[in-house]
């Protein structure tokens, strides 16, 4: 079966799907996403979508569940790149990304992902505790 990488960068995971995504894919995504927070502890997480040409309702639900689970797990998640094509069949489907945060690009996505996170803790840690 077919993987979506998942690579960690600093404090954060990211995700660029570059094939299309079908169900089975998708939920295997969201499953690997989800033990890969835990696993390195991520701070948040970008999911670049600007490959994909069209998003049915179900991977538009999987990408607002995906969400919504790293933010319940303490990483927030920013979805970038998605194309005028996509946004718009998301809603003339009437599906809503309700609590997800989106940027046009990944360099935007991870400044709103730096926002959204806060400084790191270490930081916070070694600011409250000098030497």
């Amino acid at each position: 079966m077919d993987r979506i990488p998942i690579v960690q960068v600093g404090e954060f995971l990211l995700v660029s799907i570059q094939v299309d995504l079908h169900d089975s894919l998708a939920l295997s995504l969201q499953d690997d996403l989800t033990k890969q927070v835990v696993k390195t502890r991520a701070r948040g997480v970008l999911i670049e979508i600007s490959s994909l040409d069209i998003v049915d309702s179900f991977v538009g639900r999987m990408l607002g569940n995906t969400a919504a689970l790293t933010r319940t797990l303490g990483a927030p998640s920013v979805v970038v790149g998605m194309q005028p094509a996509v946004a718009m069949t998301m809603v003339e489907l009437g599906l809503s990304l309700n609590n997800v945060h989106t940027a046009l690009t990944l360099d935007k996505g991870l400044a709103l992902l730096r926002t959204l996170v806060g400084p790191a803790l270490e930081a916070v840690d070694d600011a409250a505790d000098p030497q």
